[in-house]
């Protein structure tokens, strides 16, 4: 069984720590690309290198009075450096540093989330395989259709996150962007040869900007956890809508000394599945916030910053948790077999109706003549409880046309799942 609560490696990515510890990268590979263009001397570099270091608690004081965390950050550093600290951030502005590492931070959650989204595949895939034959019935509009598997339903899921998948790998590819062309992103005071040079370094591409990089580009990345969020909890009301005491089906995982209700012993409630409808919520609404960065006054204002202080942990570390519950609720999940065969029947064999319309139009009759008399011996089963084949043996419509034996046929479960194995071969990728 996995920690369900445990999370300190994403939530490490977001501390002050590795923020600057960012920093401190994006501003010694754009002094490596300076030494190379022959603007800052090796003993220079080498000294940098060697001495650059920051202090948290240190930068927050300095922060304290500045107002200003880029300046604190580097005032900090200078403390270290010494004389050759002249040569740090020299042409690049707070953005240079800020967006090109706000690219590297969330490409780092993005990947952390790839792998959790990977091993929530995992889950799904092997939770199909190994209820690929389980009877349930299917259900549209939350009324019973025809039969399916529960591995079928499972299935489905795990194709979907099969497409969450590629949408995080599509985002870390969106945002694997840098910027160090200056205040206003025109070059004048720090060579293209220095960015380039600089952000492959770090593993970036460079892109078209001004004093920012353009918001739309990181707005892909909250799309993606959006969406994730979405496909999970899509998974997880079904949990909730399976557990309910009319269906039955499943049931959360129920752990040793766990209490349901303050007031009443018997419960068992969906916990779990809920707790992932509420927050894929929060990841939904923070791409409104995403997308509402993209506007901004002339080359930048500093409106979007704020927000991404916020949005950056909250969604990365949200899905993050959110995968590793939902991995918890499928690795863990408790299926009631007798109660899917047992719902299976609870409508007298009314799924079966399509069948019979198809046999009788099979056998001759008009398909609109066929639909009223299913349709009208169906919902007489449905309402007095009488077995819907038994109805079918009385009446003379239908008797003209199948014979006994030929309506007991119809009513075999085994005619839906003749295609299991072959959908399963396709896209089980087994």
């Amino acid at each position: 069984m996995i920690e369900r609560y445990s999370l300190p490696e994403i939530s490490k990515i977001w501390s002050l720590e590795n923020k600057y510890e960012t920093w401190l990268r994006v501003e010694l590979a754009v002094c490596s690309a300076y030494n190379k263009f022959g603007k800052i001397p090796d003993n220079s570099l080498n000294n940098i290198i060697k001495k650059a270091r920051f202090n948290v608690i240190e930068i927050e004081e300095t922060e304290a009075v500045t107002r200003h965390d880029v300046i604190a950050f580097l005032t900090n550093v200078a403390k270290y450096v010494g004389e050759d600290s002249r040569f740090i951030h020299m042409g690049l502005t707070s953005s240079d540093i800020g967006d090109t590492s706000f690219s590297l931070i969330l490409r780092q959650a993005l990947e952390l989330i790839l792998k959790k989204t990977e091993a929530l595949e995992g889950s799904l895939k092997n939770q199909a395989l190994r209820h690929k034959l389980t009877p349930m019935i299917g259900r549209t509009h939350g009324i019973h259709a025809e039969p399916i598997t529960f591995g079928f339903k499972l299935l489905i899921f795990y194709e979907e996150i099969k497409r969450v998948k590629k949408r995080v790998k599509d985002a870390i590819l969106s945002i694997s962007y840098g910027k160090l062309s200056g205040a206003v992103g025109t070059y004048a005071n720090i060579p293209p040869e220095v960015e380039h040079d600089a952000l492959d370094l770090l593993g970036l591409k460079s892109i078209l900007s001004n004093q920012v990089i353009q918001r739309d580009v990181y707005a892909d990345a909250f799309y993606a956890l959006a969406a994730l969020g979405a496909s999970c909890e899509k998974i997880a009301l079904e949990i909730r809508h399976l557990m309910r005491t009319e269906v039955a089906e499943m049931e959360e995982p129920f752990a040793p000394g766990q209490k349901g209700s303050s007031a009443m012993p018997h419960k068992k409630n969906p916990i779990v599945s809920e707790n992932i409808c509420g927050l894929s919520r929060v990841l939904r609404s923070n791409l409104i916030s995403a997308i509402e960065n993209i506007p901004l006054w002339h080359e930048r204002d500093i409106s979007h910053s704020s927000v991404e202080r916020i949005i950056g942990p909250d969604s990365t570390i949200l899905a993050y948790y959110v995968l590793n519950q939902l991995i918890y609720l499928i690795d863990n999940m408790i299926v009631n077999k007798d109660n899917m065969l047992k719902n299976i029947d609870l409508t007298k064999g009314v799924i079966f109706s399509q069948k019979v319309l198809l046999s009788l139009t099979g056998k001759g009759m008009l398909r609109e003549d066929a639909y009223k008399i299913v349709q009208k011996l169906a919902h007489e089963s449905i309402q007095t409880q009488i077995n819907f084949k038994d109805l079918l043996k009385k009446d003379e419509s239908v008797l003209k046309l199948l014979t006994i034996n030929e309506i007991e046929g119809i009513f075999d479960i085994n005619y839906y799942y003749k295609y299991i194995n072959y959908i399963f071969d396709k896209y089980a990728n087994i």
